[in-house]
C-alpha cells in the first residue's frame, strides 16, 4: 500500500513504524528483552486515536460483496422465472404511437404562439418609447408613474394571452395523454414534453416583460447583466432567437447564452452512444427484474399484508436505485450534454455533487438544476421580492412542483392517486428534519443528513411510489382488477 493511502500514526505509517522496529531488533544484542511496549499508544478505531485510519479495504470488501450478492440474485431470477426479455413483444397500440407523434409535434405550436404575443407587445413597445422619446422635461415621478400604470394595464392583456396559451398547451396534452394514449411509456414522454414546453412559454413571456420594462424606463430600472447587451430588447424578439431556446438544454430564457466555439462530434457520438447503452440496460433490468417483482407484490397488497408489502419495497428498492441512476446519467450526463454540444451551449452544469448531500434541500437546489434556476428565477426570487416569508415561498415551490410531478406520473399511467403530489409534500418536513439535524453536535449531522436522504428517497420513496403506481395500473386495466374490488385496498385506492 503507498504510503499515501497507508494509516498513520504520530506523523509515520504504519509501514514505517514496522520496518523502524525490525531495524532496532536486528541491531540489539539481547533479542529476548526488547521493549515492545514502550510507548502509550491507542487503538487505531478507537475515538481517542489521533489519526483515523484509511478504509480503502473495506470500501473494496463492500463493492466485492455487492456485486457478489448482486450476481447471485440474477442467477436466482434467471432459474426462478427465465429469460423475460422479447424485443419483439410489446404491449402498445398502434393508434398509441399515432396519436403520440401527433401530440409530440403539434406541442411546440405553443411556443410559436408565445412568440407571436411577444412580437405584438414588442411592437406597442416601440410605439410607447418613440412616444416617450418626443415627450419634453424630465421624467419626473408623476409621469414615471403614469407610465408605469398604462405598462401594467398593457401586460395584463399580454399575461392573459400567455396565461391562456400556455396553460392550454398543458390541459390539450394532459386530456389527450389521459383519455387517448393508453401506453404509459408513450403518455410519459409526451406529458413531459408539454411540461418543458410549459414551463418555456413561461420564461419567455416573463423575462421579456422585464426586458420590455427596461427598455421603456432605463433610469428606473435594475441594470440588465452584461452579456445581454449584444442582443437588446426587441432585436432579441426573432424567430432565430426563439428557435435557440426551444433547443436548448434550459428552461430559462436568455437573450444571450455563453457559448462554445465549435461542435466536437466525437463527443456527441460517445454521448449517444451512452444513451443507447443506457437505454437498454434500464430495459432489461425493468424487464427481467423489476416487472416479476411489482407482478409478485399484487397479491400482498390485496390482502394489506404490512410486513411482506415492506419486504417487497426493500427488495424492489435495488433495481429502483439502479435504474434510476442509469437513467440520471443518461439523462443529466449524455443525452443533456450531447444537445448541449450541438446548440454550443457553454453552461452545462446540469446538475450538482447531489449523492454527498447532507439535507434534502440541498439535494432538490443540486440535482436537477434546470428546474431548479426555473423556480428560483421564476416563482421563488419574484415571491420573495414581493414580501413574502422565504419559508412561504418555498412551500408555494413545492405545491407547484408537487402538481407538476403529479401530471407526469398521473396522468400517463391514468391514476391520479396524489402519490407523485404526496411524496413532494413530505420533502419540505425532512428538509426541515435534515436542517436541525446538521445543527446537533453531538452526531454526525453531515453523515445522518446523507443517510436520511439516501432511506426516504431511494430506498422507501421510489419503490413504494413505483409499487402504488403499478397497483392502480393493475387495478383499473390489468390481472387483479376484479379481486380489487373486494379487498381491503379498496378502502385505499379508488377505482378511475
Amino acid at each position: 500500500m503507498p504510503a499515501s493511502t497507508s494509516s498513520r500514526y504520530r506523523g509515520k505509517t504504519t509501514e514505517q513504524k514496522v520496518n523502524s522496529t525490525a531495524q532496532r531488533i536486528r541491531d540489539t544484542k539481547y533479542r529476548h528483552v526488547f521493549a515492545t511496549h514502550s510507548l502509550t499508544r491507542t487503538s487505531c478505531l478507537s475515538h481517542d486515536s489521533e489519526q483515523s485510519p484509511s478504509f480503502i479495504g473495506f470500501r473494496n470488501l463492500m463493492i466485492l460483496v455487492l456485486i457478489v450478492s448482486n450476481l447471485r440474485l440474477m442467477i436466482v431470477n434467471l432459474q426462478k422465472y427465465g429469460v423475460l426479455i422479447c424485443i419483439s413483444c410489446h404491449d402498445y397500440r398502434r393508434s398509441d404511437v399515432i396519436t403520440g407523434l401527433l401530440l409530440y409535434l403539434l406541442v411546440p405550436a405553443h411556443l410559436f404562439v408565445t412568440y407571436l404575443i411577444e412580437l405584438a407587445a414588442a411592437w406597442q413597445a416601440n410605439r410607447a418609447y418613440q412616444r416617450i422619446s418626443q415627450e419634453k422635461g424630465e421624467d419626473t415621478p408623476a409621469k414615471y408613474a403614469a407610465a408605469l400604470r398604462s405598462f401594467n394595464s398593457t401586460w395584463y392583456i399580454v399575461a392573459f394571452f400567455h396565461s391562456f396559451n400556455a396553460v392550454a398547451n398543458l390541459y390539450i396534452a394532459t386530456q389527450v395523454v389521459y383519455y387517448d394514449i393508453h401506453h404509459p411509456g408513450i403518455g410519459t414522454l409526451c406529458e413531459l414534453h408539454a411540461v418543458i414546453v410549459f414551463l418555456k412559454c413561461a420564461s419567455y413571456a416573463l423575462t421579456n416583460r422585464d426586458l420590455r420594462h427596461a427598455y421603456l424606463h432605463p433610469k428606473q430600472a435594475d441594470p440588465l447583466p452584461e452579456l445581454y447587451k449584444s442582443c437588446p430588447y426587441p432585436q432579441n424578439i426573432n424567430m432565430k432567437n426563439l428557435c435557440y431556446f426551444w433547443w436548448a438544454p434550459t428552461l430559462v430564457y436568455q437573450p444571450v447564452y455563453p457559448r462554445t466555439d465549435k461542435i466536437r462530434w466525437d463527443f456527441v457520438f460517445k454521448r449517444l452512444a451512452e444513451v443507447v447503452g443506457l437505454s437498454i440496460v434500464v430495459w432489461i433490468a425493468s424487464a427481467q427484474y423489476a416487472a416479476p417483482l411489482l407482478q409478485n407484490s399484487l397479491d400482498k397488497i390485496l390482502t394489506l399484508n404490512l410486513t411482506s408489502i415492506v419486504e417487497r419495497i426493500m427488495k424492489l428498492s435495488t433495481i429502483s436505485v439502479f435504474c434510476w441512476l442509469c437513467g440520471f446519467f443518461a439523462l443529466f450526463q449524455s443525452s443533456l450534454n450531447a444537445l448541449a454540444e450541438v446548440m454550443k451551449f457553454g453552461d452545462r452544469e446540469f446538475y450538482g455533487d447531489w449523492w454527498n448531500v447532507s439535507s434534502i434541500r440541498t439535494y432538490w437546489t443540486t440535482w436537477n438544476k434546470p428546474v431548479t434556476n426555473f423556480m428560483r428565477r421564476h416563482i421563488y426570487s419574484p415571491l420573495v421580492g414581493r414580501g413574502w416569508p422565504p419559508a412561504l415561498a418555498q412551500i408555494f415551490v413545492f405545491l407547484f412542483s408537487g402538481v407538476l410531478h403529479e401530471l407526469l406520473v398521473g396522468v400517463p399511467t391514468h391514476n391520479i392517486i396524489g402519490v407523485a403530489f404526496i411524496g413532494m409534500m413530505v420533502q419540505i418536513p425532512l428538509i426541515a428534519l435534515t436542517d436541525v439535524i446538521q445543527k446537533v453536535k453531538w452526531i454526525q449531522g453531515k453523515v445522518a443528513g446523507n443517510m436520511i436522504f439516501w432511506i426516504s428517497f431511494c430506498l422507501v420513496g421510489q419503490p413504494l411510489a413505483a409499487l402504488l403506481y403499478f397497483f392502480a395500473w393493475q387495478a383499473k386495466y390489468g390481472s387483479v382488477s376484479k379481486q380489487f374490488q373486494e379487498s381491503p385496498a379498496m378502502h385505499i385506492f379508488h377505482r378511475r
